[in-house]
Parts: C-alpha cells; sequence; structure tokens
C-alpha cells in the first residue's frame, strides 16, 4: 500500500480530534517531533502512539537529536550534550569512539520513548564558509575523518533501534547563507564538489534514509537541490544513493512558491517524501494533496528502510557513560 509521500507534525502535547481526523485520511508516511510536542516521558510515549493509531500502522516518527542547539529533548527526559563539532574537536583521536557512545546513548532515549528515527549524522563538510547555522553541526572539514564519524553516528543509531537520516545531500558545508532564512548558491566547480562534498554521501549511500539541502550547486542546476530533477538524479546516479530521500522542511525560506507548489515541486524532482513543518491544518492538508501518495519505486525504498529498524542490541548503560567519560577526559553531558 502507498502512504502519503509526506511527514508531518502536530500542533501539541496530544493530537486534536481535527489532526486525527486529517491524518487518518492522508495517510502520512511518518512524524516528527518538536519542542513544542515534548513534556513528559509518559506524554510523548502517548503522543506516539496517537500518531501510530491515526494512521493505522507502526509509521516512523522522526526528531532532530543532534545535540547542542539541535536537540529537542533535554533534561531531565534526555542528556544534554554539546555540539557535535566541539564534542569531536574535544575527544581528539576517541572521536569515532566516542560520537557512537553518544549517539548509542541518544537511541536508547529515543527509542524508549517510541521514537525511531533521527535526522543525524550530519554529512556535510566544514569549510572556511559554512555558515555558523551549520558550522558546530558538523563533524570536520576532511572526508575520510566526516566519513568515519558519520559511520559510527549512524551504526549508533542502528545499534539502538533508531534509523538514521543523513542530511544534508548532497552537501551543505559550502552554504554562506542560512536556507531557513535565505536561498544559499555554492559556486564551486563540480570537480571540487565531486571530489569532496559529495564524495562524502556516496561513501555513505547504503545508509537508510537522507535529506536534501535547500540550496542552489551553480555547476549543476539554477534550481535549489530539492526541486531540481538534475541533482536529485545525480544523487541516485552518481553518488549512488539508493535509500529513502525526504525533502529538509519545505516551509523553510531558500523555497519559493507556495508550499504545495514546493511540494509537488519536489516530488516532480525525485524525492520520495516532503517534510513540512509548522503550520496550519489546513496548510498541511494542502501540502498533503499536493505531495499524493508515495511512488512504486518510493514505497520499495521506503519498505527496505524500515526492514532496518530491528530491536536494540543490549546496552550497559552506566558502562557506556562511564567509557565515554573516560574517553572525553570528563563529564560529557548533564543528565537525564
Amino acid at each position: 500500500m502507498a502512504h502519503g509521500a509526506t511527514i508531518l507534525d502536530a500542533d501539541g502535547l496530544r493530537l486534536t480530534a481535527a489532526e486525527k481526523d486529517l491524518f487518518r485520511e492522508v495517510d502520512p508516511f511518518g512524524f516528527i517531533l518538536f519542542a513544542r510536542n515534548i513534556d513528559t516521558a509518559d506524554q510523548v510515549r502517548a503522543l506516539c502512539a496517537d500518531f501510530r493509531d491515526a494512521v493505522g500502522r507502526d509509521c516512523l516518527i522522526t526528531i532532530d537529536q543532534e545535540g547542542g542547539r539541535v536537540q529537542r529533548l533535554r533534561p531531565p527526559l534526555a542528556r544534554d550534550w554539546s555540539a557535535p563539532l566541539e564534542f569531536v574537536e574535544q575527544a581528539g583521536a576517541q572521536a569515532e569512539r566516542a560520537l557512537y557512545l553518544r549517539y548509542r546513548l541518544i537511541a536508547q532515549e529515543l527509542h524508549a520513548l517510541g521514537i525511531d528515527s533521527n535526522c543525524a549524522p550530519v554529512g556535510d563538510l566544514v569549510t572556511p564558509q559554512t555558515h555558523p547555522f551549520l558550522r558546530n553541526r558538523c563533524y570536520g572539514s576532511e572526508v575520510a575523518t566526516v566519513v568515519r564519524l558519520a559511520r559510527a553516528v549512524a551504526q549508533a543509531h542502528l545499534d539502538g533501534g533508531v534509523l538514521p537520516v543523513l542530511k544534508h545531500m548532497p552537501g551543505h558545508g559550502r552554504a554562506t547563507a542560512d536556507s531557513h532564512k535565505d536561498l544559499p548558491h555554492v559556486e564551486a566547480p563540480l570537480a571540487t564538489l565531486q571530489a569532496q562534498d559529495f564524495s562524502v554521501f556516496q561513501q555513505l549511500n547504503d545508509l537508510p534514509l537522507g535529506m536534501t539541502a535547500h540550496l542552489v550547486y551553480e555547476a549543476l542546476d539554477d534550481l535549489p537541490a530539492t526541486i531540481s530533477a538534475k541533482v536529485m538524479q545525480m544523487i541516485r546516479q552518481e553518488i549512488g544513493f539508493e535509500g529513502l530521500i525526504m525533502t529538509d522542511d519545505i516551509s523553510m525560506k531558500a523555497l519559493t512558491g507556495t508550499d504545495p507548489e514546493k511540494a509537488a515541486d519536489s516530488v516532480a524532482a525525485g524525492c520520495d517524501l516532503v517534510l513540512y513543518c509548522n503550520a496550519p491544518l489546513e496548510a498541511r492538508r494542502a501540502v498533503a494533496e499536493a505531495a499524493g501518495v508515495m511512488s512504486e519505486a518510493a514505497s520499495h525504498r521506503a519498505a527496505a528502510a524500515m526492514a532496518q529498524r530491528q530491536a536494540p542490541k543490549a546496552l550497559d548503560t552506566a558502562a557506556a557513560d562511564a567509557e565515554l567519560c573516560a574517553l572525553m577526559g570528563a563529564k560529557v553531558h548533564e543528565g537525564q
């Protein structure tokens, strides 16, 4: 069965009757949580149950829990972490193992609340021009380092029963503007992009889910990647990403036009799912209708991604915390 080609959100701590009716009708593939949806552990679990009851299946529920500024869950529900780049720099030679432990603990916290996906790892390269909105969310400036660390982050999620979402394809690190507010343009030559930015995603092309970047790669097209058939074809064919691809939030200001137009354009370009957040109920309906249902190819990719959602492996939390503190030489988070 083809589900709606959207990932939607909720206004508050529980679904309203109107939201339940809408989600039952448009059957989004999954949902995303924000800080406004978070209060207590029991409340989050109940909201996740609301989502799944509305669509009648064990659908995907994702969140942004990178650490640092981008962290929807905070103490006492979850550990509070430093920004990823600061954490990597503090860990030094131990960064790969430290990141694995960090995100394995995050995955455990998410899974316990009914959340089975996280919008991480970040595969974007730090460059001299990387905008501050993104810079400290990255893992480094060298391709091999970022690939190795992003792989550790992804594996930590998978081991914890949580599906990772690789972002922002095919590379956001050269953007000098914040795509939440403006449309960034990247002027780098194609050969440079292929050898550096795109190479990271090519080496991680087996991950189950990915998220697009809202920026223009002038060497490829004059349209933003999310709505560019040329860029989406490059992601599929040259980068070789076979997983399920969602847009970054189409309500961000980098994209122009009405939200339904953005949704339709994203799907037409080759995105499997449209992520749409922070909008009134009727706007969510209009976007869901414009996005339509998932294509047959998208449905196959979705099934393959969801098949990687496994029961968590056993974790000794105290031992993981202790090892992480030993690796970092200090306490590295505020407790639950």
